[in-house]
């Protein structure tokens, strides 16, 4: 017999950092989680990222039990590592905070290609850089 979902919760966590503190604990401790069980697998699944927001999705029965899956980094933080920049421009239109080239934007495309719905690395690549616009980042190349 499958066991039963009682919750789903959907929360980012900077990647091999997480903590039973908010966010985890204020989403997990309402199902009764153990939540040093969860900080300790997420935390050893996303070591490599080191602090990059990585988007989760934890599944919990009712037997207090747990799935977790994690998504790849949003786009805006890994254009924010390309550019080597701290935060997107306030007024995107008009003031440029950095620069990107097309190649950055396909690789990050290529990292996100999973998560995001489009069908080929094309559209991908134009969708990540209408964020980097939308961001305040010039897109060159």
């Amino acid at each position: 017999m499958a066991k039963q979902v009682s919750g789903i919760a959907k929360f980012q966590i900077p990647g091999g950092q997480a903590t039973p503190a908010p966010p985890v604990g204020t989403s997990l401790g309402k199902y009764g989680v153990n939540l040093g069980q969860f900080v300790q697998a997420f935390n050893d699944k996303t070591k490599e990222y080191n602090g990059t927001p990585i988007p989760v999705v934890v599944t919990v029965y009712n037997d207090r039990s747990f799935d977790f899956v994690t998504k790849s980094p949003p786009a805006a933080s890994l254009l924010k590592q390309a550019a080597g920049i701290a935060k997107g421009s306030g007024v995107p239109h008009v003031t440029k905070v950095g620069t990107v080239t097309r190649e950055q934007c396909a690789a990050i495309a290529q990292t996100k290609m999973e998560d995001l719905n489009a069908r080929s690395i094309d559209q991908a690549v134009k969708m990540i850089e209408g964020t980097a616009r939308s961001m305040g980042l010039n897109v060159e190349g």
